[in-house]
């Protein structure tokens, strides 16, 4: 990707979570995908897709169930 689409890419997300510690960045030898942090802590990556002459982005982020907080306990 450029680093026009990783600025673009990085200013829509920003705005869309209303979160400025989002950051994009390159990934070492791959040129379809960056990834995306958010306080320096890495989050996911996104894929460009280009089909029939149009763009677009799938952003995958894997959350593991050991991340999770524990569930509330019941009240009954």
């Amino acid at each position: 990707m450029t680093r026009s689409e990783l600025w673009r890419i990085e200013k829509y997300l920003r705005n869309l979570f209303r979160l400025d510690t989002i950051t994009v960045v390159e990934r070492p030898k791959q040129d379809d995908s960056v990834e995306v942090h958010i306080n320096g802590e890495f989050i996911g990556v996104i894929f460009k897709d280009e089909e029939d002459g149009e763009t677009s982005y799938a952003f995958n982020m894997a959350i593991l169930e050991m991340d999770l907080p524990e569930p509330p306990t019941s009240r009954t």
